[in-house]
């Protein structure tokens, strides 16, 4: 793949450049905002007042995206030919990186205005970030060297760093080593800050590295092209971090939310893979977004910003979703539990429970509780997956499937007593019991007949479900506790139910 620029374009981010586009198909189809800018927008970054910055290459010029409101702000401002990179400072500055006019273009992101129209650089430079001390390091693509940019001064530091082939993505981490993508060597440059020196010349990886992106953890992840996947940088030891991880196709930028997501923008499938980055595993279905996505930016409201270069648009992924919690976590194989769960960023959230969909979702308009209906399920423990436009999250064997209880009902009849001297009628304690879900008298079950604290004793419900028990020495207990209390404990799948006998004295 050349990397030559043709005019008016970069060479590694053309049209012509990649093959024909072809689209995932998604599991989900999603609806996510979708923000107009200029013309093959590429680089993408958030400053500290929340404001994302889109370079748009072919209008040569940078798009303010509002993440509070997701509208753009103001006229796009002017800036050099073809910007690619761009990087926020502490300082509020951001610094556009111009691979065309081979300069680097200052925005002062209080005013939106450009303070410093051309700084010049090496030869087509591509990316651009800011060190913990302040400068700014843009990579040249053609001149295979990095320029230190005194970002309080807007003046180039020293000579440029020679690095590898091609240098593209540059991130620096949190220990001030800067990694830079080398997309004709296949392999990362490692710069101490402190000294602007080269730290490691070569760590070789997948084949056309493109964005680099720092994780909370302090490992450094590159996306790699032609070879389909990201791979893994220990910045502490500046080693290869296990296997590769597969991603979609093409993939270009990326960026890491500071829960540790982190969000890669494959250019060719035109989506967004998921990477956790305690696990370094994939987790979730590709999000779809727009035609050639390029560069990925997380702003302080936990959005993520993805540039399309074919549709000229910004897409916008929801925050990710987390779960704390499922209420009740049990209920019958047969389904029909109502559930709330609990948790963040639940819009839109749709919920399966051992891998099958709920039904009656309904989420709050915080977003932080979830109201559904159960499927039916397998015997045990099944997992409860929620997933959202900015993801999914899982509360593992979160709710348990079990035999499924029907509610009984327990009839009993009145004691009667006749008293009619010169004898006494003392008749039978006789109660019911019905099975409420299938409507059907319940036979062979245990009544115990109590009254008071004394138990006057039990007897098993017949083919009507009826329960009979002789009463001839206990009517003056009955009568002095006004009744008496017929029982069923349970059994089985059958719920306990009681029912009261009244005492009537004709």
């Amino acid at each position: 793949m050349s990397t030559n620029i043709q005019p008016g374009l970069p060479g590694l981010l053309s049209a012509t450049a990649l093959p024909s586009a072809r689209t995932a198909a998604p599991i989900r189809l999603l609806a996510l905002t979708t923000i107009p800018v200029g013309t093959n927008p590429v680089g993408v970054a958030v400053a500290p007042n929340g404001n994302a910055y889109v370079t748009n290459a072919n209008s040569n010029n940078v798009t303010v995206i509002n993440t509070a409101t997701d509208t753009v702000v103001g006229a796009p401002i002017p800036v050099g030919g073809a910007p690619i990179g761009v990087a926020v400072a502490p300082n509020g500055k951001a610094y556009v990186a111009n691979s065309l006019s081979d300069d680097v273009t200052v925005i002062d992101t209080a005013t939106n205005t450009v303070i410093v129209p051309s700084i010049p650089v090496g030869t087509s430079p591509d990316g651009v970030a800011v060190a913990p001390n302040g400068n700014a390091y843009v990579t040249n693509e053609n001149s295979a060297n990095v320029t230190v940019i005194n970002t309080a001064t807007d003046t180039v530091v020293g000579t440029p760093i020679p690095v590898g082939s091609g240098p593209f993505g540059v991130a620096v981490a949190p220990n001030g080593n800067a990694y830079v993508t080398n997309v004709v060597s296949n392999d990362v440059t490692v710069i101490n800050t402190a000294t602007n020196t080269v730290l490691v010349p070569s760590i070789p990886l997948g084949v056309t590295p493109f964005g680099v992106a720092i994780a909370p953890n302090g490992n450094a992840y590159v996306a790699a092209f032609s070879s389909n996947f990201v791979t893994v940088i220990d910045t502490a030891t500046n080693t290869v971090v296990g296997a590769p991880i597969p991603v979609g196709a093409q993939p270009t930028g990326l960026a890491v939310a500071p829960n540790g997501k982190a969000y890669v923008a494959n250019s060719l499938s035109n989506n967004v893979t998921v990477i956790d980055t305690t696990t370094n595993t994939v987790v979730c279905n590709p999000i779809p977004v727009g035609t050639r996505p390029f560069a990925v930016a997380v702003a302080p409201n936990g959005k993520i910003y993805v540039t399309n270069q074919m549709t000229n648009d910004v897409s916008v992924i929801p925050p990710f979703p987390t779960l704390t919690g499922i209420s009740p976590n049990q209920g019958p194989t047969t389904g029909g539990t109502v559930v709330t769960i609990t948790g963040t960023n639940l819009t839109g959230a749709a919920v399966t429970i051992g891998g099958n969909p709920a039904t009656g979702v309904s989420v709050n308009p915080a977003g932080t509780q979830i109201t559904a209906t159960t499927p039916s399920g397998a015997l045990g423990p099944a997992t409860v997956t929620v997933t959202t436009d900015g993801g999914c999250a899982s509360l593992v064997n979160g709710f348990t499937y079990v035999t499924p209880s029907h509610a009984t009902s327990l009839t009993a009849t009145p004691a009667l007593a006749k008293l009619f001297p010169p004898h006494v009628y003392f008749p039978f304690l006789t109660a019911t019991l019905t099975d409420l879900v299938t409507g059907l008298p319940v036979p062979g079950q245990t009544i115990t007949f109590k009254t008071g604290s004394h138990v006057l004793g039990t007897a098993t419900t017949n083919a009507q479900g009826t329960a009979r028990l002789d009463e001839t020495l206990t009517l003056t207990l009955i009568l002095l506790n006004g009744g008496y209390t017929a029982t069923f404990a349970g059994a089985g799948t059958l719920l306990p139910s009681t029912a009261h006998g009244d005492v009537l004295t004709p």
